[in-house]
């Protein structure tokens, strides 16, 4: 059998049984001799080396996995000296004492470029208010001239003269309201407009009102505009303009009334129909008729609306039935004469 320390050793040699004697002698027990001699190794089969080799991988295996399991142990870190820390301590407030002052020049820098950005702006600012107070108030914007134009029936040089009190003052504090009062004493100025043209002159641009009929006031004459603007008066009846008997308020104050509408047709007509219009009659705003000079023939207009398509047909009808007493356009797509 197999032992740790090797094979059993083989059984020793045994002597003889000695022949019986006649008188019986005491037995003693052999003692056993050991012969002392190396032990040797027994030879041994292959596969009993292959179960111890396996053993002892399983064996290696186990202890590995064991290594693998339990968590390693940190070193044991040395403790410092005092002087160490203290050492340590003075580096760490080195360095926070450079990281602060790197961060007071970083904002000191951030906040004087803010404050120089803030600073041009405001020069820039003041420079610009100076410069237009300057401007405005410098002689050299001093207004000078006043120049008026789209007058006919109104004298440049009388509007000029009523501006005058404008002179002298600075181009961008000339007074618009005065202006407007100024203009406002001549009637017959339907609008106007002021541009300054620097450094010192302005011009006025003035649209007079266009008359367009006489109105009978009593025993004398008055020229008027479709606002019913009296633009001139005479003792007697002017040429070139039709008579208007229409009645009611112009279209600014009653749109509905006659002399509206009588205004309205007499401003659509042609000029050249416009001329041959002796008297103009309204009483609504949609039964205007009106005379023509020469024939004495009359035309129903009727009201303002289709005022073109209307002129269209009454100059044709003038051409094809010159003689007629009556022209009836009221319907200008069914005109008829008489």
């Amino acid at each position: 059998m197999k032992r740790p320390q090797g094979f059993d050793r083989p059984p020793e040699p045994q002597a003889p049984p000695s022949a019986p004697q006649s008188e019986a002698e005491p037995a003693t027990d052999p003692i056993p001799v050991q012969r002392l001699l190396p032990e040797r190794s027994m030879p041994v089969d292959g596969q009993q080396e292959r179960a111890q080799d396996g053993a002892r991988d399983k064996s290696r295996d186990r202890a590995r996995e064991k290594a693998r399991q339990e968590p390693a142990r940190e070193p044991i870190e040395r403790i410092p000296s005092n002087r160490e820390i203290s050492r340590s301590l003075r580096e760490a407030r080195k360095e926070r004492a450079r990281l602060e002052r790197g961060e007071v020049r970083r904002f000191t820098k951030r906040s004087r470029r803010r404050r120089m950005v803030w600073l041009a702006s405001l020069g820039t600012l003041a420079a610009l208010i100076i410069g237009v107070g300057l401007t405005a108030f410098s002689p050299l914007m001093a207004l000078k001239t006043i120049t008026v134009t789209g007058t006919s029936r109104i004298a440049a040089a009388t509007v000029t003269k009523a501006l005058a009190d404008q002179i002298g003052r600075p181009l961008p504090l000339v007074d618009q309201a005065a202006i407007r009062g100024d203009l406002a004493a001549f009637p017959l100025i339907r609008s106007y407009s002021v541009e300054s043209h620097p450094p010192n002159s302005i011009v006025v641009r003035i649209v007079e009102r266009q008359p367009i009929g006489v109105v009978a006031v009593g025993r004398s004459f008055a020229l008027v505009d479709a606002a019913k603007v009296t633009i001139a008066t005479s003792a007697g009846r002017p040429g070139g303009y039709p008579l208007i008997t229409a009645t009611g308020e112009p279209a600014e104050s009653d749109a509905k009334s006659g002399f509206a509408a009588a205004s309205d047709v007499l401003a659509s007509l042609p000029a050249a129909l416009l001329a041959r219009v002796d008297t103009v009659s309204a009483t609504t705003a949609d039964d205007v008729s009106f005379t023509l000079r020469s024939s004495g023939a009359k035309v129903v207009w009727g009201s303002a609306d289709d005022s073109d398509l209307k002129a269209a047909a009454l100059t044709a009808l003038l051409k094809s039935a010159g003689g007629a007493r009556l022209y009836n356009v009221s319907s200008p797509h069914s005109v008829t004469t008489g």
